[in-house]
């Protein structure tokens, strides 16, 4: 007897990987949005393959034009599935055709640009997901309430306040959450006012009926296949933007309202704040929930080796090498090497991709890592970076938004050693800091 598929079968997961993610710049000076670092020893890619995953959802493509590179490297190195299996994670880069020759130019149009492949797999839902964003969500509870509800399109909200909703695309819903109008980044008191979740509902969400919360565009969509069809027969460009407005005046779109955890880091100073709210005691994101664990790439490191150091509320990665070092509310990516006397707080950094001995010092360089007796407070330090002894690295006294001069680098070329951006120094991938620089 022939086995019934399950929705998931039936389902394949697109990964929306950005444009040039200038928000994040110079984080994405040399990689795409997604291939970001994220917690000491992922990459933001990893959160939405890893839901996926967890939600028995294994066709998953990723949409990047950027920098792809260290992103492809990552994704096939990290999701390798049974050979005898129709699983698969894959990049979709940007790439000229005879009926197209240009850049992805929105969510939309990237979707569109790739849609005769999307279609060629026979797959009846479609799950469209932002790649620069933090939480834990089983997609199968959006599925079954799309199929349950008869809905063209589910869109996942998340309830916001008053204050906040003017950041957001805002959705309102009557009481069965079908979704009837929609406002991109409303401001009027009028408007807003009209556009408060229904009481009736705030009672189902088990919220005080007298709250004043709305419903914000998670950027998470569900469509079925004829509904993915129809809102792409245009030129329309972006789904938040073009697509979901008119959708929703000629088909089914409701809303799933997610209540958990939800971070978009996809500015500076978002990612900067979600890196180290992972060093509360109780962060209000878990890498240890064992029952949807987060994925990424098997690296085989030495256990992390700390000589005499002071450390409080931080992550430290695998295969570090942390000397006699005062570390406090800090994320510390994998193969860091921090030398004693150094003070590290409030601060991100990212690690290496190689131990010294890879690629030796030049003349006159400092060796990998964090010398000794530095300070850095409030910065990100991208991979690779060398920073030499007695080196000061802290935003105060500064703008908050500012580029260092443009010195040469290794490689020949003119630019920044350091940026400030939202009030966080920024040392980019693979800068060199001579002894005694104050940043």
């Amino acid at each position: 007897m022939a086995r019934t598929s399950s929705v998931t079968d039936r389902t394949l997961a697109i990964i929306m990987g950005g444009g040039a993610g200038s928000r994040l710049y110079p984080l994405t000076k040399d990689r795409s949005k997604p291939a970001v670092p994220l917690a000491g020893k992922y990459r933001i890619v990893d959160i939405p393959i890893s839901n996926c995953i967890n939600s028995g959802m294994r066709k998953i493509y990723v949409l990047t034009q950027f920098n792809s590179v260290s992103l492809h490297r990552h994704i096939q190195a990290s999701y390798k599935f049974d050979q005898f299996t129709r699983s698969f994670v894959e990049i979709l880069a940007a790439q000229q055709t005879p009926t197209d020759a240009g850049w992805y130019q929105g969510t939309a149009d990237a979707v569109r640009q790739n849609l005769p492949d999307f279609l060629s797999g026979g797959y009846e839902y479609y799950v469209i997901l932002s790649g620069d964003q933090l939480y834990r969500m089983d997609y199968r509870d959006v599925l079954d309430q799309h199929i349950a509800t008869k809905s063209d399109v589910t869109i996942a909200t998340l309830p916001v306040s008053r204050a906040d909703a003017g950041a957001f695309g805002i959705l309102h819903t009557d009481a069965e959450r079908r979704i009837v109008q929609f406002e991109e980044k409303p401001k009027d008191p009028a408007l807003l006012d009209s556009l408060r979740i229904p009481a009736p509902l705030l009672k189902e969400m088990e919220r005080g009926e007298t709250e004043e919360l709305y419903q914000a565009s998670m950027g998470i969509y569900v469509f079925s296949r004829d509904a993915l069809i129809a809102a792409l027969d245009n030129s329309h460009i972006d789904f938040g933007k073009h697509v979901i407005p008119e959708m929703i005046t000629k088909f089914r779109v409701t809303a799933y309202i997610f209540q958990g955890y939800w971070e978009d880091i996809g500015t500076i100073r978002s990612f900067f704040d979600a890196n180290l709210a992972l060093t509360n005691p109780l962060p209000p994101f878990s890498f240890f929930d064992a029952r949807s664990p987060i994925f990424t790439h098997m690296r085989f490191l030495p256990g992390s080796k700390v000589n005499g150091a002071v450390v409080k509320n931080a992550i430290i990665g695998d295969g570090c090498i942390i000397s006699d070092a005062h570390i406090e509310r800090s994320v510390i990516g994998i193969r860091s090497l921090i030398q004693s006397g150094s003070t590290i707080k409030h601060s991100v950094v990212m690690g290496a991709d190689y131990y010294e001995g890879i690629r030796p010092a030049r003349a006159g360089e400092p060796p990998m890592g964090i010398g000794e007796n530095c300070i850095v407070n409030h910065a990100i330090i991208d991979k690779n970076a060398r920073i030499g002894n007695g080196v000061v690295i802290t935003p105060e006294g500064k703008p908050d938004n500012a580029d260092g001069p443009d010195e040469l680098w290794p490689d020949g070329g003119m630019r920044p050693r350091w940026y400030i951006r939202d009030g966080i120094v920024i040392i980019p991938k693979s800068a060199v800091i001579p002894d005694g620089t104050w940043v």
